[in-house]
């Protein structure tokens, strides 16, 4: 109630209490919030003032630094909201015990919260002002390791004179790779596809062209068993080349017998005893019995 009473001001007119409340305020019009609660008037007997109340406007923003906390309580999440700068660029820190539900996975959260806090602090402007929200020095920490990375990619891709396409980043974080880039006399930077998946592709100015080779063209392939068969075709004449083809395809054929043929000939013949036993043969020995027993005897 007490400061409702500061911000009130009286008197004759409301242009007068109008007035004397910005003059104690120290801001322009167009910096307060004016609220006529009684207008004077003239009575026979005396005359009754005329109160305004007169507060100062908050600033772009405060106006966003208010909403995050009202965002915050929403949430549950114990936050507190301060401007750090409020000039042609906004920056706000949020302070929290709970920097990871705030952050979220890499930054996405916090990403959130920014788009949302500059579209509130942009109400009735015509130029746009950016916004920044950070927390726990996050921005700068992830900064630096954005630039770190940048320059590592961009080395490597003049190394390998191919392109590299970097992982999806939010407008933001496209901007510290290409402003960390554009210095570097190497390569250039752009930036391709479309939100949410949108990302950094650094090309190295030594680029060597990819050269796609010809799927099955390699010796013995489809398209090149074709491209032979065709060459031949032409050499010879359609009616010798089918008949060199014929005879061909039958020797081939006729040496496939003969090798399989020769293949069963040289192999030993099989066993009809389980794998892993010993055959033993049994039967009546023809012959000399007396030099074979005495042979068996010699052996054993």
């Amino acid at each position: 109630m007490e400061e409702n009473m500061e911000n009130i001001f009286t008197g004759k007119t409301v242009d007068e209490a109008k007035e004397e409340g910005l003059k104690v305020l120290g801001i322009t019009e167009e910096e307060a919030e004016i609220e006529v609660l009684e207008e004077g008037k003239r009575k026979l007997f005396g005359s009754v003032k005329a109160r305004v109340k007169v507060v100062k406007k908050a600033t772009d923003g405060e106006r966003a630094a208010n909403f995050i906390d009202g965002l915050m309580g929403i949430l549950k999440i114990p936050a507190v909201s301060e401007v750090v700068l409020d000039g042609e660029k906004i920056e706000i820190d949020i302070n929290t015990t709970n920097t990871s539900a705030v952050i979220g996975r890499r930054g996405e959260v916090l990403d959130a919260i920014q788009c949302i806090a500059g579209a509130v602090a942009n109400i009735g402007r015509e130029e746009y002002r950016r916004v920044v929200v950070d927390c726990e020095n996050y921005r700068a920490q992830r900064e630096e390791k954005l630039k770190n990375m940048a320059v590592a990619k961009a080395a490597k891709a003049v190394e390998k004179k191919r392109r590299v396409a970097l992982e999806p980043m939010s407008p933001y974080e496209r901007r510290v790779v290409h402003s960390v880039l554009s210095s570097n006399e190497e390569v250039t930077t752009v930036s391709e596809g479309k939100e949410p998946t949108r990302r950094v592709v650094i090309i190295p100015k030594n680029e060597v062209p990819f050269e796609r080779r010809e799927r099955g063209y390699s010796r013995g392939g489809r398209q090149f068993n074709r491209d032979k068969r065709e060459g031949e075709r032409q050499r010879y004449g359609d009616k010798k080349f089918s008949r060199e083809r014929r005879e061909g395809d039958r020797g081939d054929r006729r040496d496939r017998g003969e090798r399989r043929e020769n293949d069963r000939s040289s192999r030993p013949p099989r066993s009809s005893a389980p794998r892993g036993k010993k055959q033993i043969y049994l039967g009546t020995y023809l012959g000399n019995s007396g030099a074979g027993n005495s042979k068996d005897e010699d052996k054993e």
